[in-house]
């Protein structure tokens, strides 16, 4: 365990300026805090602190971040407050502690909940100062070095997958590549021990075995680098164990076939000199092809620079050499800790600069709930990525499986919402395109245009998934309130009622309603019916009987006039949010229609001739009259048709033919059944409404080619 001089000492040799008083209050104050604690190894609590302040102190932090770490826990465990931090060592100190305590006072229902919750917490933080991060990551390190302390394997296994999950990819996204192979390597051997203990028993076998052959690769390199003026350092770095799993794993080979278990790096001056250095290597080396990148013309999005480049080497081995220039090692080393050192790029009060940071923000804005803000953190983060352009030529980094819709939202949320198309190196694509590397996109916009509940199922990136639930659970709000509301109105209609909403105020409770809307809510998605309400409003069979309520509305005849509607208008609903079309009949503007009420997802549409409603005969409630609006075939929906066609050539094309002429367009086209002479299919067609799917069926009985044809009943 350090010592207390020590300690200051170190801080000093890199830090002259720093607060020595302070750093030795720091030491003292949480010494005495956490006073007899004990950690599950028996060591005395306050170990870890010092521990903590110590990994901070490998990457030359300024003092307040390691006052911080001595104090970390000391709200937490201790009977210290906030209030007692901030008087002895100052806001700033304070804000920090804060931003690195768990939540321990907020009753949560699970422990996927309290980490939910805590990483929320944490980002919120960081993103104010970037070193309530940097002591975090300290902190989780220490632990999962003493992890094996813990009895409990359960807990072990949770806290390895969520460094896993959370904290590494957390330290490889600001650069500190070395601390993330740690936190990996160790989570690692505590969720597959059996894989570790394998790989690292090759590795040693490997070090016995080409010790001589490394030495001989770095001098090789040294003297064709020289004999070219190029001074550089050469040396060998292995791959963790854990890296080479997963690289066994994603390409599904063995471990003889990793190629880079060592990588060789160059390091030179100049950024000038690490072209020239690669110009040597290509040029006395075949390269292996599609292994290079150029991480220094497009760095990523952590600040990582260097050239990567695959080449069949001295000895004729394959081997990985990433050439870099000394500022950019020192980055890659340290990540944004390097920047306290030399003071350049970056406020180090400060993550918002960060645009990985911006878009945990903006997922945090719009996720529902901690759980759901998780979730879609972990999506971010995903190591392997793709590098797409806009038209302008700004880089933008996206996970590898990232699709257009995904490069939309990273453009600009409101991008993201109104895109209506995708152009990825010139031409048109759908926006569930996969990208990849180099694609240049342009997004195509349009005002009018918003979210598809239909995108979620092709985005990939946090952000875009965030965003398009967070407009699906708004919408589909205002979709169930415009429905029960529909549906109430019609209710009162049939009763000889003026409809009025303060006929709800004294029901509301009934219903487990806080306002009117949230009834309406509650009618739209099916959780109560149109009829049930009703009922509460007016109870009661005989006008004579009614509530005081009831009596407040005018009775009117029962006779209707003849322009009132009692059926519920769909106009205007979203298909796939309160209003769903039913696959089994594929109803169309001029169909009769009824709706059945499903709990919790509100009406499906059924023509009234559906087989399927024979399900609901014993459900009455659960019908609801519902009607087109004088405008619906104003867009296209698909009717399904089932088609017998000759088995001859040209048949399908001349099929097609008459359906385009007959301004149709061919959805979905499977076929059910086949024999010497004929072809059975099942054919979705996109048309305005019952009339042009039943010209289009007629015009279909005229071709010579076809045998049949028949609209699907389900």
């Amino acid at each position: 365990m350090i010592r207390q001089f020590e300690l200051v000492e170190t801080v000093k040799s890199y830090d002259p300026s720093t607060d020595e008083d302070a750093l030795n209050r720091a030491y003292v104050f949480s010494m005495r805090a956490h006073g007899n604690q004990k950690r599950a190894s028996g060591d005395p609590y306050f170990s870890h602190p010092l521990e903590v302040a110590g990994i901070l102190t490998g990457y030359r932090l300024d003092s307040n971040s390691i006052i911080t770490a001595l104090l970390h826990d000391t709200i937490e465990d201790t009977t210290a407050t906030s209030s007692e931090i901030e008087e002895q060592f100052g806001e700033e100190v304070a804000q920090l502690v804060d931003g690195v305590t768990k939540l321990t006072q907020i009753e949560l229902q699970s422990d996927q909940s309290d980490q939910a919750e805590n990483f929320r917490k944490l980002v919120l933080a960081m993103s104010e100062d970037i070193r309530v991060l940097l002591v975090k990551l300290a902190d989780r390190l220490h632990n999962m070095r003493t992890l094996h302390f813990i009895e409990n394997q359960d807990k072990r296994r949770r806290i390895a997958l969520e460094t896993m999950e959370i904290y590494a990819p957390l330290a490889e996204r600001i650069g500190m590549q070395e601390l993330k192979n740690e936190l990996e390597d160790l989570s690692f051997g505590e969720l597959n021990p059996d894989a570790r203990e394998s790989i690292n028993s090759r590795l040693e076998f490997l070090r016995s075995e080409g010790k001589d052959n490394v030495d001989a690769i770095i001098k090789e390199l040294k003297e064709t680098l020289a004999h070219r003026t190029i001074k550089a350092e050469v040396y060998g770095r292995e791959k963790s164990p854990y890296s080479i799993w997963r690289k066994t794993q994603k390409k599904n080979i063995s471990f003889e076939l990793v190629s880079d278990i060592i990588a060789f790096r160059i390091v030179v001056d100049t950024i000038d000199d690490c072209y020239r250095a690669l110009g040597v290597i290509h040029g006395a080396y075949m390269m292996v092809p599609g292994r290079f990148k150029d991480y220094i013309s497009t760095p990523k999005p952590n600040g990582y620079q260097s050239l990567h480049t695959g080449i069949i080497g001295p000895e004729r081995q394959r081997i990985e050499i990433q050439i870099r220039a000394r500022r950019m090692h020192e980055v890659a080393e340290m990540g944004v800790a390097a920047h306290w050192e030399y003071k350049q790029n970056t406020d180090p009060k400060t993550g918002r600069q960060y645009r990985w940071m911006q878009e945990l923000l903006d997922i945090l804005e719009h996720a529902a709930n901690p759980d759901d803000f998780l979730e879609h953190t972990k999506l971010e983060m995903f190591p392997d990525q793709v590098f797409s352009f806009t038209p302008k030529g700004e880089v933008i980094a996206l996970p590898a499986g990232a699709t257009a819709i995904d490069f939309a939202y990273a453009v600009h949320s409101e991008v993201g919402d109104t895109c209506v198309g995708a152009k990825i190196n010139g031409r048109p694509m759908p926006l569930r395109t996969e990208l990849e590397n180099g694609d240049q996109v342009e997004i195509i916009t349009s005002p009018a245009q918003t979210p598809s509940p239909t995108w979620e199922n092709f985005a990939t990136t946090g952000k875009a998934r965030a965003r398009i639930r967070r407009f699906i659970r708004l919408r589909q709000r205002e979709e169930y309130i415009n429905l029960g509301k529909s549906i109430l109105e019609r209710g009162f209609q049939k009763e000889g009622y003026e409809f009025a909403e303060k006929a709800f105020d004294e029901i509301l409770t009934i219903f487990s309603a806080d306002s009117v809307d949230d009834l309406y809510a509650e009618v739209g998605a099916g959780q109560a019916t149109g009829r049930e309400v009703i009922e509460a409003v007016f109870p009661g069979s005989k006008d004579s009987n009614r509530s005081k309520v009831a009596q407040l509305f005018r009775r009117r005849s029962k006779k209707k006039k003849a322009d009132e509607k009692t059926s519920v208008p769909i106009k205007g609903l979203i298909p796939g949010m309160a209003l769903h079309f039913a696959g089994c009949c594929h109803a169309l503007p001029g169909d009769r229609i009824v709706g059945i009420v499903t709990k919790g997802r509100g009406i499906t549409i059924h023509t009234i001739d559906c087989e399927t409603l024979e399900e609901f005969a014993d459900t009455p409630e659960r019908w609801v009259d519902v009607a087109w609006e004088e405008d619906a075939n104003s867009e296209r929906r698909a009717g399904r048709v089932e088609i017998v066609v000759t088995n001859e050539p040209g048949s399908l094309g001349e099929l097609s033919m008459v359906i385009a002429k007959n301004n149709g367009n061919i959805n979905n086209l499977k076929i059910t059944n086949r024999s010497q002479e004929f072809f059975d299919m099942s054919v979705d067609i996109e048309v305005h409404d019952i009339k042009h799917l039943r010209n289009i069926i007629a015009a279909l009985r005229a071709s010579p080619v076809i045998n049949s044809v028949e609209r699907s009943r389900g």
